[in-house]
């Protein structure tokens, strides 16, 4: 998958998002026993560096086919990157 995927035939359910856009969701709902594993997971299972996959990751938050797909893990992400940039 490349970069630039940003959906089209290998969209799933109808929900308009490509399947990294899913895989970064499904990555975000789970939890992660500690430091480097979240880094190391996104590495061996998108092969996108962690910087990307923030990146992609800050885009999903304010994409509302996201919303619509994970409302539960999108609304806890967007609380807090709230939290964050009201400390700043």
């Amino acid at each position: 998958m490349s970069d630039d995927d940003q959906g089209g035939p290998e969209d799933q359910g109808g929900s308009g998002l490509s399947e990294r856009d899913l895989a970064v969701l499904a990555l975000e709902r789970r939890s992660w026993p500690g430091p480097g594993a979240k880094e190391r997971a996104v590495r061996e299972r998108l092969g996108i560096t962690p910087t990307r996959y923030y990146q992609l990751l800050n885009a999903l938050l304010d994409d509302p086919r996201a919303l619509a797909h994970d409302p539960v893990t999108v609304n806890r992400l967007r609380r807090l990157r709230d939290e964050r940039r009201a400390r700043r």
